[in-house]
């Protein structure tokens, strides 16, 4: 049970970097032109774009990111105590 914990918890690492990667790119470059843009958003979009349909925009601020974010950090501290 460890292993996957900990298997699952690396995997939600390396989606929380590729999100902050996106992140970045958008603010400089918002049209994925980028080969590492274009990536990252190839990865994140399936799990960005059911959210972002249910979020309000907030002064034309995408939060989605956010909140993905803040639900991977609770997945990965249930993962921690799961995997002990």
């Amino acid at each position: 049970m460890t292993f996957i914990a900990g298997v699952l918890i690396f995997a939600l690492q390396i989606f929380l970097v590729v999100i902050l990667i996106r992140v970045v790119f958008s603010w400089v470059s918002p049209v994925p032109t980028n080969p590492v843009s274009r990536l990252a958003w190839q990865v994140t979009e399936p799990v960005l774009a059911p959210i972002r349909r249910r979020l309000p925009l907030m002064s034309g601020i995408d939060l989605s990111p956010l909140v993905v974010w803040l639900i991977a950090i609770i997945l990965i501290s249930v993962l921690r105590t799961v995997g002990q």
